[in-house]
């Protein structure tokens, strides 16, 4: 072991980039950039640990993919993310990187890692080629270095500097106003950092996402409760009773749910929006959609279409459809024609039939958000 724990920052809202999915979710081949970001470091070394900050609402999704790393919730800061997975760091020394530096060539974490024991924090550099202008003064370039990540840092040293409310956009300068000692290495071009989007272009190693679709499939089922509204697929129904339930009750809205979280994989309704949780009493299920739609984007996907079928005795289900279909493309963020809502009753056979209650089965397919074509 080298006595180096590496940490990779992933926990972002991606608030420049100028696309659909979060940066550390967009697929290359099938695996989040994330992955495949850890993945390649982790062969280039033998790390004591590795550890992953996410997002706090995508932690346990990201545990799905691999049980070889730590996760830890990152914070609103990278600052915060990085004392906060300092908490699982027992070796002498560390190396944060980021996610957005997604092609980091071997021989830069080699010149790290060899000069580890000579400063408190080690920097890759790049050298400045064009002529450099600050405050309207022509400057010397030659006095002019980019700074790059991963850094390596002493870990007791790291922990110290970060110990302050003064933000710092790397660990280097932290490091360096406690008056540590740096040392700066050669970095590479080819570690260009991911920060609005356009840069995909000029980062080569990154293969387009795979062509998979995801099938998921959703039920639920509530029973009729009196002197309440009923709300199907975001529409209001006329009628005398509605659903029993700790939301508004919407099966319709909470089978898709169910649906789409199966297609990608994120679990059920329930580990989202727990009955428990007085937040969610009398919830609008709009609400509930829109906050998992986003969550199917932000991890890197698309949806596809979603397939319905209503089963209920009552209410009727054939005058509302295209009321339904218009508030779910609106919610899903997709065409009318890609929702199809079938109806059937229950032969007034079972508790459907005897008009008690109204089941909902959805089917959702997405696929992954293609980068490479926008």
């Amino acid at each position: 072991m080298t006595d180096v724990s590496l940490i990779v920052l992933c926990a972002g809202n991606s608030t420049r980039f100028e696309h659909k999915a979060k940066k550390q979710w967009l697929r290359i081949d099938n695996d989040p950039l994330w992955l495949f970001v850890t993945n390649k470091l982790s062969t280039y070394a033998k790390f004591d640990k590795i550890i992953i900050t996410s997002h706090q609402n995508e932690l346990s999704y990201m545990e799905n993919f691999s049980d070889d790393f730590i996760y830890v919730t990152g914070g609103n800061t990278r600052q915060e993310s990085i004392s906060n997975s300092l908490k699982e760091v027992n070796t002498k020394y560390v190396m944060v990187t980021d996610v957005a530096r997604s092609c980091i060539p071997q021989t830069v974490i080699e010149n790290l890692l060899n000069e580890k024991e000579n400063a408190d924090c080690i920097v890759p550099i790049l050298n400045v080629s064009d002529t450099v202008i600050y405050h309207d003064e022509t400057i010397d370039r030659d006095n002019v270095k980019l700074i790059q990540t991963p850094q390596l840092s002493n870990t007791s040293i790291l922990r110290k500097a970060l110990e302050t409310n003064v933000e710092y956009t790397d660990d280097s300068s932290a490091v360096k106003a406690m008056n540590g000692t740096i040392k700066y290495v050669q970095g590479s071009i080819e570690s260009k950092k991911l920060t609005f989007g356009d840069e995909l272009k000029d980062i080569p190693c990154l293969n387009a996402p795979s062509n998979n679709f995801f099938t998921g499939t959703g039920i639920d089922i509530h029973e009729f409760q009196d002197n309440k509204k009923m709300y199907l697929g975001g529409v209001e129904i006329p009628c005398e009773y509605g659903f029993k339930a700790h939301s508004d009750g919407d099966v319709l809205i909470h089978s898709v749910i169910d649906a789409l979280l199966g297609a990608c994989g994120a679990g059920d309704i329930g580990e989202f929006f727990p009955d428990t949780d007085p937040k969610y009493k009398g919830a609008d299920s709009k609400l509930l959609l829109e906050e998992i739609v986003s969550f199917i984007y932000n991890v890197g996907y698309e949806i596809v279409n979603v397939d319905l079928t209503v089963l209920a005795q009552q209410p009727k289900i054939n005058p509302h459809k295209q009321d339904i279909k218009r508030c779910l493309s609106k919610l899903l963020g997709i065409q009318k024609q890609f929702i199809n809502i079938k109806a059937t009753t229950g032969e007034k056979m079972g508790f459907i039939g005897r008009s008690e209650g109204v089941a909902v089965q959805s089917i959702a397919t997405i696929k992954y958000y293609n980068w490479k074509q926008k």
